[in-house]
């Protein structure tokens, strides 16, 4: 496998955290295409802030943006353009992780949303899902949107606290496997993200 793309039911959910321990558990590289504000302190900065193998490698960022924005409301204001086949997968003998920015209709320019990027890949991709008011909806609306467009999902990782009725529905509805569960974590650093990273390996090796 090539790789493998994060994606989330919206924003702010934890995915950066998530790839860290992806990409610590299984040494592998991270990519994320766009990057939409925070240039002093980008994802891919934190991520590699996080882990402490040295076989990962940082792939640059296909667009860089100073607003933090939907992507493509951040172009505009830059000036630029964001064009879906400016955005390859980077050349690489390694697992790649791939983070998405924001969930998986966010739009990219007038006429291409991630989804579409997820299609012109042709990676897998794991789900994150974090419990709140709503987030039943949107996580079911993202992956039966994945299923349309025969994009194959490997499986959800929760994040945050936990809440039983919310995960078991979405499992049972949906038919599509937990892969992991992360609890509310304050502080992350690298202990942590090894920690997790160490627990997940064995339940997920089978998962390259």
């Amino acid at each position: 496998m090539k790789g493998i793309v994060i994606a989330g039911i919206g924003t702010g959910i934890g995915k950066t955290f998530i790839s860290s321990i992806l990409v610590e558990m299984w040494h592998a590289d991270y990519w994320k295409p766009v990057q939409a504000g925070n240039l002093d302190f980008t994802d891919t900065d934190f991520v590699k802030k996080h882990i402490t193998n040295h076989q990962s490698f940082f792939h640059q960022e296909g667009y860089r943006l100073s607003e933090p924005m939907s992507p493509h409301a951040a172009a505009q204001i830059d000036e630029v353009q964001i064009f879906s086949r400016n955005l390859n997968l980077p050349s690489s003998e390694n697992l790649i992780i791939v983070e998405a920015a924001g969930g998986i209709m966010v739009p990219l320019n007038d006429k291409e949303l991630n989804i579409d990027l997820f299609t012109k890949w042709d990676l897998p991709v794991i789900l994150v899902s974090k419990n709140y008011l709503g987030s039943i909806n949107h996580t079911l609306l993202s992956i039966q949107l994945l299923k349309d467009r025969g994009i194959h999902l490997y499986g959800i990782i929760f994040n945050g606290e936990a809440n039983q009725y919310t995960e078991n529905f979405i499992l049972q509805y949906s038919g599509v496997r937990c892969l992991a569960k992360i609890g509310h974590e304050e502080n992350i650093n690298k202990m942590l993200v090894k920690k997790y990273a160490d627990e997940w390996k064995d339940k997920m090796e089978s998962i390259q």
